[in-house]
């Protein structure tokens, strides 16, 4: 997992060293209100033990998603904390490949708030709630349904003034929400990448 995010704090540090624009760019201008934003991303995660289980499944997944999201308001915030906040929904679909094999697929929320004082590297948090159906059979949840929530930060590059390369870490949560047992859930830490295009 550390080299898994290694690999892309480098990757994403290579690409802002080689994303030097040939003219200013205006983020208060991308990042505009009412601008619509269209990301696909992808991203691995490996079940995380935080409770100190004597017992864990230790599962192993990727995960994909389309988000289609809205910037509803003007970038706002004194200097370094100037920002803009993005809300979006996202179909999301998770593949667990060891050592079971099973899939979640369902509808998220999304909220992403972008920092915007650092010119064409542009730093993140984000938080995504979603619920969905699965058949993932485990110790330490057993249900057709369940909710998935993740919450982490990254930063994006903009090579163009309305596309973005974006990487970063989450951490998830997996529980059905107490609807059937067992419902012990489980965490994982995992890394992010994906690029946005942003509209008009």
């Amino acid at each position: 997992m550390r080299t898994l995010v290694a690999v892309a704090v480098a990757t994403a540090v290579g690409l802002a060293a080689t994303a030097a624009p040939a003219h200013a760019f205006d983020a208060e201008q991308t990042f505009r209100k009412g601008a619509v934003v269209l990301s696909l991303e992808g991203g691995y995660h490996e079940q995380a033990n935080i409770e100190g289980h004597r017992f864990q499944t230790g599962l192993e997944f990727w995960n994909a998603g389309a988000r289609l999201s809205l910037l509803p308001f003007e970038p706002v915030g004194p200097g370094p904390l100037l920002g803009s906040l993005e809300v979006g929904l996202e179909p999301f679909y998770q593949r667990y490949v060891d050592p079971v094999d099973a899939f979640f697929a369902g509808l998220g929320a999304v909220a992403r708030y972008h920092l915007l004082s650092f010119g064409r590297v542009v730093p993140y948090i984000e938080v995504m709630g979603a619920a969905g159906g699965t058949d993932l059979e485990v110790r330490e949840i057993d249900s057709t349904f369940t909710f998935l929530v993740h919450g982490g930060a990254g930063f994006s590059v903009f090579p163009t003034d309305r596309t973005a390369l974006y990487a970063g870490y989450r951490f998830q949560h997996v529980s059905n929400g107490n609807v059937d047992s067992p419902n012990r859930g489980f965490e994982s830490h995992g890394g992010v990448f994906g690029v946005s295009v942003f509209f008009p």
